[in-house]
Order: structure tokens, then sequence, then C-alpha cells
């Protein structure tokens, strides 16, 4: 998959990958710092269940903009929402605070599937599905293993997650040109036309 900006997308994506492999150590880390066992699966259900009710708040609505605008827009929230682990919160104000990312995750990874789809030539998108999934998981991988040697730093712990959504939003940033020949392919709902499917007239 040699296209400039779909490149440019799955390096983006390894940075969203990073932060949640990341964010699963911190939470173990957490765990181990206050004593309390069940942080280690709590803190990683909070994020999901906020992945889970992004998701459901963003399909449920037509948005205005371009894709491209969407995807900057909520790698810009998935970064903010990672700042308050900086203060190094207590465990239920780290709770709440994930799934602030989390609510964000999914639109970032349904816009880059749009992108994805808009950029690769036919035939061609299956592959590009499969280095999309493998870009996060690769992110996912680094994360995992940094945020393991760096876990007794409550502080450097604590910041992983932002600093793995910071590269990715730097990236798209830097992309946004490039990518934005897919934000004009498809607007509202990431929803594509039924073949032979025609406009009365």
């Amino acid at each position: 998959m040699a296209i400039p900006a779909v490149l440019l997308l799955f390096t983006a994506l390894t940075g969203i990958g990073f932060a949640i492999g990341a964010m699963n150590v911190w939470s173990i880390a957490m765990a181990e710092q206050h004593d309390q066992d069940m942080l280690s699966g709590i803190i990683p259900a909070a994020f999901s269940t906020g992945s889970f009710l992004g998701g459901l708040i963003y399909g449920s609505r037509t948005w205005q903009g371009t894709t491209t605008r969407r995807l900057l827009i909520a790698a810009g929230a998935f970064l903010t929402g990672w700042l308050p682990l900086l203060a190094l919160p207590g465990p239920y104000a780290a709770i709440a605070a994930v799934t602030v990312p989390g609510a964000f995750l999914t639109i970032v990874v349904a816009c880059a599937y749009v992108t994805t789809d808009a950029l690769t030539p036919a035939g061609r998108t299956a592959e590009a599905y499969a280095w999309l999934i493998l870009a996060i998981g690769a992110g996912q991988s680094a994360g995992t293993a940094l945020a393991g040697r760096l876990a007794e730093q409550p502080l450097a712990s604590a910041a992983l997650p932002a600093a793995g959504a910071a590269f990715a939003l730097t990236v798209l940033l830097a992309a946004r040109r490039r990518l934005g020949a897919a934000g004009h392919m498809q607007r509202g709902r990431h929803r594509r036309p039924v073949r032979g499917q025609h406009k009365a007239p």
C-alpha cells in the first residue's frame, strides 16, 4: 500500500494504538499503586464504555463538514481527553477521565475507514483495511512495551497515552491536504450508495 496519503493515515493510527496499549499498562500500574486490583479491569472497561457511547451518538445523526475535518476534530479531542491523566488523578477520577478519549476513539477509527476507502484504488480495499488494523495493532504493541518499562514512574506512565495521541494528531495535521481528497467524497453519514440505485428524476 504505497499511496502517500494512506501511508500517512496509517502512521497516524499507530499513535492511536500506542495510546490504547499504554493505557492498558497504566491501568495495571494504577491498580498496584492504589492497591485495588479491580482498577486494571475497570479502567479499560470505562474506556470501552466511552467508545461504545461515542459510537452510538456519532452514528445516530448526520454531521456537517468533510470526513477529514471530523477526523481531525476527533483526533484533537482524543488527545485532549488524555491530558487529565498528567495530573495523576485518583482511581475514581481516572475512571471518569478515560471515558472521554474512549468516546472519540470510535469516531477516529470510523473516519479512518471512510478515508481509506475513498483513497484506495478499486480492488485493494480489503488489503487497505488489513493494513489499517495492523497499524493500530502495531502501535498498541509498542505502547504496551514502552509503558511496561515505565510502569514504576507514575508521571511518565500517565503521559504515554497523550504522547501517542499527540503523535497521531501531528501526523494527521501534516497530511490534511492529502487526506482532504477523501473528505469531499463522503459527507454526512458514513454510507456508500447501493449499486444500481439512482435518484428519481
